[in-house]
């Protein structure tokens, strides 16, 4: 696989942290390194897709790329969007178009945590050709949304055309 052109991250990155070991199964390596001034390069086994991470500004950072939490939020909403579309897929519907915001509220007591994920998402058209109630419960239950720890609050939201 060739280099990703990725903004803001060296290609000497990439070879300084080497190859990554073959994936298989239910099993997968992200490689990285700190690379200085709270930003982090991390390198995704199975496709060695490149991604950059910064602090964000309320935490020492420049913000100039997704912070760990903001990734968190990332993971919750691209699981929950993943998740209802292999649930769709099984009553033949294809959800292209469904769209999604997801919002990370960071507590303002220590320890510094995730407090409250929310995630809005606008179902396309074709979501109405699902049973009711199953693209919720295929949401709820994705595996990232099983993973949080309860403290973290995950507040989903279905808009329906």
């Amino acid at each position: 696989m060739g280099e990703k052109n990725t903004p803001g991250v060296k290609r000497t990155a990439r070879v300084a942290l080497g190859r990554a070991p073959r994936q298989s199964g239910r099993m997968v390596t992200i490689t990285g390194t700190y690379t200085g001034d709270l930003h982090c390069t991390s390198i995704h086994g199975p496709s060695g897709t490149v991604l950059a991470t910064d602090a964000p500004k309320d935490n020492q950072g420049r913000g100039e790329s997704y912070s760990p939490t903001d990734l968190v939020a990332t993971a919750l909403a691209t699981c929950i969007a993943t998740t209802m579309a292999i649930v769709a897929r099984r009553h033949g519907v294809e959800l292209d178009g469904l769209r999604y915001e997801a919002t990370k509220e960071m507590s303002s007591e220590p320890p510094r945590r995730i407090e409250r994920l929310t995630v809005k998402l606008w179902m396309p058209p074709s979501a109405r050709k699902v049973p009711e109630g199953v693209l919720e419960k295929a949401a709820h239950g994705c595996p990232v949304h099983q993973t949080l720890d309860s403290k973290v609050e995950k507040a989903l939201e279905f808009i329906w055309p």
